[in-house]
């Protein structure tokens, strides 16, 4: 690495828009990898609009950081040097995802490797405790933190700096501004920050299918076959599917499917609401088989959703956006049927980090960033579709896939 890699921010400014994962993910791995730089360190402010409290506690599901190659999110996790403080809190996985008929015959199953030297292809760990990690590691470092306080707005100056507005005191009239050489923004699907520049890019995409689903506990345990591994269940050519996603021994993670006009994205629901919506999943899905039935009944109130099947591709850095940086769901959004945004956005806040530090120029990094980011999205965003091509096959389609499947399980068998 020559003296004049990574300069160009050296004593610098870098305004963060979002403490998500990206955010935290970018913030921690810049001052990681700064620590070999013999350069003035750049001031990091990260501005996040939750409270410190808030941001680790309002989401209280599990994620799935996968580890079977090098673009999941455990390879970002290993490089930011958190590996065995997840591992403290993580359930480990093989990442098995298995496919099942309506009657719980074993119809298939993806079964990935483990990537290098991790402990496994998949660790299971609460949001809030992945939050909490890196919130309290950042806190380590010299990147200050702004809760409660949101960037609203940015404009490019003259000067080529970028003019940050600031709510210092969200749902107040507080507000300032702030000059910065480089803003990532890290603010999520509904970037206010991609609002200023990229204003024809704020609509997302329908996939065509639309989930409902909710939480369930319950209390005797999960039951066999959806008690460890990531399940899909397949009607037998009616186009309906369900994805179990087990967060513990008790608790489960469940959303069926079908392919149909788009529905209106929904998460509170009055009781009678609530009721319908379960009644609904049992009747759209009547053909499958306990323990559909009762993971249903034991959704946990408070949890229900509609949601219908929402993307948004990656986009590339030109010079219309020189000295702003989106990352995570700021720049791309997946559909629920892959569920990477997690493992996107860690890898998103190293990479965007790494490629600063070894370039001798922001353009630079930030073309050699693209090169990292958009394919290992777009990989994702195509399999996404492919699942749910599967998921909800008909006709021709489904024997197609049935017998594929039967001759991958006979293949199996042979091995």
């Amino acid at each position: 690495m020559t003296a004049q890699q990574g300069q160009f921010l050296a004593g610098k400014r870098i305004i963060v828009a979002g403490g998500g994962f990206a955010g935290l993910a970018f913030v921690l791995a810049l001052d990681q990898l700064w620590q070999s730089l013999t350069l003035d360190r750049p001031e990091v402010l990260l501005y996040e609009e939750n409270g410190r409290d808030e941001s680790i506690q309002k989401d209280a599901y599990t994620l799935c950081i996968n580890g079977a190659s090098q673009d999941d999110g455990l390879v970002a996790i290993q490089q930011l040097g958190l590996l065995d403080e997840v591992r403290e809190h993580s359930t480990l996985n093989g990442g098995d995802i298995r496919v099942w008929s309506d009657n719980w015959k074993w119809l298939s199953s993806i079964n990935p490797t483990v990537y290098g030297n991790l402990p496994a292809a998949t660790m299971r760990i609460t949001r809030q405790n992945l939050k909490r990690i890196l919130v309290e590691r950042v806190e380590q470092t010299q990147t200050v933190l702004k809760w409660g306080s949101a960037c609203t707005s940015a404009e490019r100056l003259s000067n080529g700096q970028i003019r940050v507005s600031i709510s210092e005191d969200v749902g107040s009239a507080t507000s300032s501004t702030l000059d910065c050489d480089l803003l990532v923004a890290a603010d999520g699907a509904n970037s206010r920050i991609r609002a200023c520049f990229r204003p024809n890019d704020m609509t997302t995409q329908y996939a065509g299918a639309t989930q409902i689903g909710g939480i369930s506990y319950l209390p005797d345990g999960l039951p066999k076959p959806i008690d460890q591994d990531f399940s899909l269940q397949m009607s037998s050519g009616e186009g309906v599917c369900c994805i179990y996603h087990p967060f513990d021994s008790n608790t489960i993670d469940w959303a069926l499917s079908t392919v149909g006009p788009e529905r209106e994205a929904k998460t509170n629901f009055t009781p009678d609401e609530f009721n319908q919506l379960k009644q609904e999943a049992l009747k759209t899905a009547s053909m499958f088989q306990e323990p559909f039935k009762s993971v249903v009944e034991a959704t946990i109130p408070g949890t229900a959703f509609i949601r219908p099947a929402k993307e948004k591709p990656a986009f590339q850095h030109d010079a219309r956006l020189h000295g702003v940086m989106f990352i995570g769901d700021a720049n791309h959004i997946l559909s629920p049927f892959e569920l990477l945004g997690a493992n996107l956005a860690l890898k998103d806040g190293w990479d965007l980090a790494e490629q600063i530090c070894r370039n001798v120029s922001l353009d630079a990094a930030a073309a050699s960033y693209d090169r990292l980011s958009i394919p290992r999205f777009q990989h994702d965003f195509n399999f996404s579709h492919e699942r749910i091509g599967f998921g909800h096959c008909t006709g021709s389609k489904w024997m197609f896939y049935k017998y594929g499947m039967a001759a991958q399980r006979a293949l199996k068998k042979v091995h």
